[in-house]
């Protein structure tokens, strides 16, 4: 029985994805970036918009994120960003069993820079917001 309310999550949230990738939808508050995928996406206002699967290799044009969550000692998140200033977001786990829990997210660096993030836990996704310009001091929170 567990195993089938797994599917059944992790299928709601490819939806979700899948509906966020939907060419010339409106910006969304959130991204979700599902267990070993990879997305690319920008911003406009704050928003993530053009939200799209990321193919391998593929690299940030000018003004994109590329996010990817991978399953290594738990999760590790790569975020590579092109933007002319850092950014800010909030990280919320998205576990299995449909729970969530906040986590800890440093400022992505301004330029093509990639910052990591790791978490002990194992989850299905990671979902991304609150995005907003980044102080130039800015490091973790």
């Amino acid at each position: 029985m567990q195993a089938s309310q797994t599917l059944m999550r992790f299928a709601v949230l490819c939806a979700g994805l899948a509906l966020a990738a939907t060419p010339g939808a409106a910006p969304a508050q959130s991204v979700t970036v599902a267990m070993g995928h990879a997305l690319l996406f920008s911003l406009d206002h704050g928003q993530p918009t053009h939200v799209r699967e990321a193919p391998a290799g593929a690299l940030p044009a000018a003004g994109e994120m590329l996010v990817a969550v991978r399953p290594m000692l738990g999760t590790t998140m790569s975020a590579t960003g092109n933007m002319p200033r850092g950014v800010r977001y909030r990280a919320t786990l998205i576990f299995a069993n449909g729970g969530t829990g906040e986590a800890r997210a440093c400022v992505l660096p301004a330029g093509r820079q990639t910052a990591f993030e790791h978490w002990p836990k194992a989850v299905v996704g990671v979902r991304l917001d609150r995005f907003r310009p980044a102080p130039a001091s800015s490091a973790c929170r």
